[in-house]
């Protein structure tokens, strides 16, 4: 009995997860953000360590004119405080705000980054680099979508898709 028991129990398991393996759907939503991985614990390294929530963050279609903003947010989980020394955009549409004071250990903040659409009809990808404290190699963090422009193209020249 125990066996049936146990053998009905793990047909159910099998056929609820290919069930709901199944069910997904084929045509998802467009994400709007691109999570970046986990810390694996609280404390992650010795020293300053940044770790973002999500390092990309896609606008979907906006109206040529407008101004985008995101907030990208952030938690040292390093055991230093982390000091952000420079934050610079591809291009000078683009504009990110960052804390200028030290981040304490487990404290989580935001790196603030506006998108200025006006003369900037198409697709854009811009890329934020940020320098601090933690080694090396400067993180990098991206914004994207497409500016719906004027509808006459001549009206913008030279600045169609505006990738840098």
């Amino acid at each position: 009995m125990k066996k049936t028991l146990t053998l009905l129990s793990f047909a159910l398991v099998v056929s609820a997860t290919s069930f709901a393996q199944g069910t997904k759907s084929k045509t998802a939503a467009p994400i709007a953000t691109k999570q970046a991985p986990a810390a694996a614990t609280a404390i992650k390294k010795d020293g300053a360590a940044i770790d973002f929530k999500f390092t990309e963050h896609n606008f979907g279609e906006l109206e040529e004119g407008s101004k985008a903003a995101v907030d990208f947010i952030f938690t040292n989980t390093g055991s230093k405080p982390l000091i952000l020394t420079d934050v610079k955009a591809s291009c000078g549409c683009t504009t990110p705000e960052w804390p200028k004071e030290p981040i304490a250990p487990g404290q989580t903040s935001k790196i603030k980054v506006e998108y200025n659409t006006q003369g900037r009809p198409g697709d854009f990808t811009k890329s934020i680099t940020i320098t601090s404290n933690e080694g090396d190699q400067p993180k990098m963090i991206y914004i994207k979508g497409k500016v719906n422009g004027a509808a006459n193209p001549t009206d913008a020249p030279g600045h169609e898709g505006h990738n840098h």
